[in-house]
């Protein structure tokens, strides 16, 4: 993990949207608010997985892990984007830098992965519901929660440290408002090819992979609810998955556009606020999906409120 010497002469300067100042201060209030909700509906939905005993399913336990995942990746780059956003000082250390990059990046790996998890939970719970009980054994469970956690630290490792080796010949300019990798990569001053080679090939395994996946799960799912002809059994599904395939829609359908096409005819705009969405704003949303569709929740928080007020009295 050792960056070159060149790499730690001097600050980064994290442009953003510096060039719209107007701008910069309708974001600063969205990435505010965003960043609070965040920590709230995490943390909430965290403490309710956790503290009701009948909430400790795998589905259940999986989300505590997708929402400590958000958590950390919010916190990664949030406080660092409120700074910026609100003062004229743009820069970041490069070890800040660092320590930004293989962060986002793992916790983003990690997502991508849990997602796919999270999928076939629900294939396991819709397609075989008689025998869910046994597919989805607490060792299972961990072993795949683990395997979500180990491909994003292995992914970051490779990728993150490939990238801040590389020359930047004095170049300290980031045209985005994190210190991600396709941004990083357009810093060098050598020929990357054989880097964005090696970004697509990870993004290959960790995105498209993964999201083929839960296409996969999801078609299984479809067939196996077009079968049974009830209503109820429709609208049973619909609350299962709709969250969940909500989120992948939320999820994917942004971090793709940034890592399969890093140097497509995006502009430094559009990049930057595709990067916004699925690093500020979807994180902010799926606690929201999650509670609002979800009645098992929401009884999970009416219970603990009321244990709560008993205890108090």
């Amino acid at each position: 993990m050792k960056m070159s010497n060149e790499s730690l002469e001097g600050d980064f300067i994290l442009v953003g949207f510096s060039d719209k100042p107007q701008l910069e201060k309708i974001l600063f209030v969205v990435v505010l608010i965003s960043y609070l909700l965040t920590l709230l509906g995490n943390t909430v939905i965290i403490l309710v997985s956790t503290l009701d005993p009948m909430l400790h399913m795998p589905m259940y336990y999986f989300l505590t892990n997708l929402s400590f995942v958000d958590l950390c990746l919010t916190t990664s780059i949030g406080p660092q984007l409120l700074w910026n956003l609100h003062g004229p000082a743009k820069t970041i250390t490069p070890i800040g830098c660092a320590i930004q990059l293989y962060m986002s990046l793992a916790l983003g790996s990690t997502e991508c992965v849990l997602l796919t998890v999270m999928a076939y939970d629900r294939y396991a719970a819709v397609c075989r519901p008689l025998h869910y009980a046994t597919v989805m054994h607490p060792r299972l469970c961990q072993s795949l929660a683990g395997v979500a956690w180990l491909s994003g630290v292995g992914n970051t490792l490779i990728q993150g440290t490939i990238t801040l080796r590389l020359p930047f010949c004095g170049n300290r300019r980031i045209y985005h408002f994190i210190c991600e990798v396709p941004a990083m990569i357009k810093l060098a001053c050598v020929d990357t090819h054989a880097n964005e080679v090696q970004l697509f090939m990870a993004s290959l395994v960790l995105l498209l992979l993964p999201l083929s996946l839960i296409l996969v799960s999801y078609g299984n799912i479809a067939q196996a609810v077009m079968r049974i002809r009830s209503a109820q059994a429709w609208r049973k599904a619909l609350g299962t998955c709709g969250s969940h395939l909500l989120v992948v829609s939320l999820f994917y359908g942004t971090i793709t556009a940034v890592y399969i096409h890093p140097n497509s005819s995006y502009s430094h705009s559009q990049g930057k606020f595709i990067t916004l969405l699925y690093t500020v704003v979807t994180p902010t949303l799926n606690p929201l999906i999650y509670t609002l569709r979800n009645k098992d929740v929401k009884g999970a928080m009416k219970r603990l409120v009321r244990k709560d007020h008993r205890v108090r009295k």
